[in-house]
C-alpha cells in the first residue's frame, strides 16, 4: 500500500452546502441513512419498497420452482473467514424465497422445474449497498446490472429524492434522520411535520417529545435505518440508540457534536465514513465546542487534527482496539476515493454508465477523462485560464496529501480487526450507481481485506450485524436475490462482475434488457 497515491474527492457532505466545514472539500457533510423496520407488529411485514417486481425470463409461473444445478455455492458466513463452499450444488427456489441447499447426493430436483445448468460456475448471494441514493429508473438498472439487489437507500440534497417506483428496482430499505431538524427528512412533506422539520440557518435538535413521536412515525413508513447526524448531542444520541433498537431499528452513527465513544458504549450499530469516525480521537479540548459548533471553525479545527494524527500514535490505536471490541461496524464508503489513485480507471466507459445521467448527480467526474472536476468559484471564474490551471492544480495536491493521510489512519483501524460493511456513497463526487459497489469491494481488498471477506461484507456480514435474516446467504429461508458468476471471486475480486445470470425474488433478469433503458 506505501506506493499508492491519493487525492481527496471525500469531503464532508452536509444536508445543506453551507454547512460545510471544508467548502472545498468535495462532500463531507452528512450522509443520510435511513431505519429498519420498526418493533413487533411491523418486523413481519414492512420492507416498503414501492416498487413492482421485477423483470424475469420466461413467463414462467412463481409456483414452478426454480433449481441451479452444479454451481458452487461460495461460503461467505462468519465475516467471511469461513470457506465451506459446496461445490456441484443444488439450490431449490420458489415463490421469491431460496428452499434448500445441498449437494447433488442430498437434495433431489423436483419434477417439472426450470432447471438452470451452473456447471463450472460459483452462486454468491446478490450485492447489498449499505448507503447510497436511487433517484430514478437509469440508477434502479445500473444497481441491478451490477448485481446489488439491495440497497439502504438515502433521501438527501445530494443524492435527490429516492425513486420508489422503479420498475424493475433493486429492494429498497430507507434512511431517515431522527431527532433534528431536516429537510429531506421522509417526513418533512407530512403536513403534521413540515414545521417542526423545516431547517433554519442551521439543524436543530428536536424536543424529546417530537424525537419519540418523530421515530414511530417514520418506523410506520417502513423506514430500516435511522441516521445520527452531526448536531446531535450526546443525550440525545444514546436516547435514540436505545428507543430505535427496542423498535428493531438499525442505527448509522455520523457524530460530530457526540463523542465517538459515546456512540459506540450507547451500541450504535455502525459507523459511516472514512474521514468522520476518525474524529473519535480528538482530545476533550476540541471535542467540547463541537456541541455549539458542529459544522463551522470547530468542526474543521477537530477535522484538521484527526486527520494528521500519526498512525502509529499511541491514543489512535487504542481507539481502534475500542472501536473493534465493541459492536459498531464500520462502513468507510472507500469508493469517494477511487478517482484519486493514480491507477483509476474512468468508469463512464463502464457498459452500466450508459444508463446514468450526470445532472442529478453530485459533483460526477468528467464524461471524457474519467477525472474529478475541480470547480472555482463563480466570483474565480473569470481569472485567467492559466491562473486557474494553477489553483485547481494547488486544490488536486492539498487533496492528495489529506487522502493519504487518512487511508494510512484506515490502515490502523484495520490492523485492529473491526468489521466491515460495503456501502458505495453513490452517486456523489465521482461514485455511480451499481458501479462504485465493485470499486468498494476493491478497495476494502487493497485495504488488507480477502476477497472472501470484501464479499461477504456485501452480502452476509448484514445479516450478522443487523439481524436482516432475510438476505445475504444463499441458504433456505433466504430472499432469492443471486448472482451466478463465470469465476470464483474468492481468488479475485473482479470476478464479481462476471455475471452470468442475474436473480431477483427468484426471478431471472435480463442483463440486456436492462441496459436498453426506455
Amino acid at each position: 500500500m506505501a506506493n499508492l497515491r491519493w487525492s481527496k474527492g471525500f469531503g464532508r457532505c452536509s444536508r445543506t452546502l453551507c454547512n460545510n466545514p471544508r467548502k472545498n472539500d468535495f462532500f463531507m457533510g452528512p450522509f443520510r441513512f435511513a431505519l429498519v423496520s420498526i418493533g413487533a407488529s411491523l418486523l413481519g411485514c414492512v420492507v416498503a419498497r414501492g416498487q413492482a417486481p421485477p423483470l424475469f425470463t420466461p413467463n414462467a409461473p412463481a409456483s414452478i420452482p426454480m433449481v441451479l444445478a452444479g454451481g458452487t455455492v461460495i461460503d461467505v458466513t462468519d465475516w467471511g473467514h469461513s470457506a465451506v463452499d459446496l461445490p456441484d450444488a443444488i439450490v431449490i427456489m420458489r415463490d421469491g424465497r431460496i428452499t434448500d441447499v445441498g449437494s447433488r447426493m442430498a437434495v433431489s430436483i423436483p419434477k417439472g422445474a426450470r432447471v438452470i445448468d451452473c456447471t463450472g460456475k460459483f452462486i454468491v448471494p446478490g450485492l447489498i449497498d449499505g448507503f447510497a441514493g436511487m433517484n430514478s429508473q437509469g440508477q434502479a438498472n445500473a444497481n441491478l446490472y451490477m448485481g446489488v439487489t439491495t440497497i439502504v437507500v438515502s433521501n438527501d440534497n445530494h443524492r435527490g429524492p429516492a425513486d420508489f417506483s422503479a420498475h424493475p428496482s433493486p429492494h429498497l430499505y430507507p434512511i431517515d434522520s431522527i431527532g433534528s431538524t431536516d429537510n429531506w427528512s421522509r417526513l418533512a412533506k407530512n403536513p403534521e411535520w413540515t414545521a417542526k422539520l423545516k431547517e433554519g440557518v442551521r439543524q436543530a435538535e428536536l424536543s424529546p417529545e417530537d424525537t419519540s413521536r418523530q421515530l414511530a412515525d417514520t418506523a410506520r413508513l417502513g423506514t430500516r435505518v435511522i441516521w445520527l447526524g452531526h448536531n446531535l448531542t450526546a443525550a440525545n444520541t444514546q436516547w435514540i440508540i436505545n428507543h430505535a433498537h427496542q423498535l428493531g431499528l438499525i442505527t448509522y452513527g455520523e457524530f460530530v457534536a457526540t463523542p465517538y465513544e459515546v456512540g459506540v458504549e450507547a451500541g450504535v450499530d455502525l459507523l459511516l465514513h472514512m474521514g468522520r469516525y476518525e474524529l473519535g480521537v480528538i482530545p476533550a479540548e476540541l471535542q467540547r465546542p463541537l456541541v455549539d459548533d458542529p459544522f463551522g471553525t470547530a468542526a474543521s479545527t477537530a477535522y484538521d487534527y484527526s486527520e494528521r494524527i500519526p498512525p502509529s500514535e499511541l491514543h489512535l490505536r487504542s481507539y481502534t482496539r475500542f472501536l473493534a471490541a465493541h459492536h459498531a461496524a464500520l462502513m468507510p464508503t472507500f469508493s469517494l476515493f477511487f478517482l484519486q489513485l493514480p491507477e483509476h480507471r474512468n468508469l463512464w466507459k463502464e457498459p452500466a454508465a450508459r444508463l446514468l445521467d450526470p445532472a442529478p448527480m453530485f459533483q460526477p467526474s468528467d464524461r471524457t477523462t474519467g477525472e474529478t472536476v475541480y470547480l472555482p468559484s463563480p466570483w474565480l471564474r473569470r481569472l485567467p485560464a492559466m491562473t486557474l490551471h494553477w489553483m485547481e492544480d494547488g486544490q488536486r495536491k492539498k487533496a492528495d496529501q489529506s487522502a493519504m493521510r487518512l487511508w494510512h489512519i484506515e490502515e490502523t483501524f484495520f490492523a485492529a480487526f473491526p468489521h466491515y460493511l460495503a456501502g458505495s456513497g453513490a452517486s456523489v463526487t465521482g461514485t455511480m450507481s451499481g458501479i462504485s459497489m465493485h470499486t468498494e469491494l476493491e478497495m476494502l481488498v487493497r485495504l488488507g481485506l480477502s476477497s472472501r471477506e470484501a464479499l461477504a461484507a456485501a452480502t452476509n456480514n448484514y445479516s450478522l450485524q443487523f439481524g436482516w435474516n432475510e438476505l445475504g446467504q444463499v441458504a433456505p429461508g433466504r430472499r432469492a436475490d443471486i448472482l451466478v458468476l463465470d469465476a470464483d471471486p474468492t481468488v479475485n475480486i473482479w470476478n464479481v462482475r462476471r455475471i452470468s445470470t442475474l436473480i431477483e425474488d427468484g426471478n431471472v433478469l435480463d442483463r440486456d434488457a436492462l441496459l436498453k433503458l426506455k
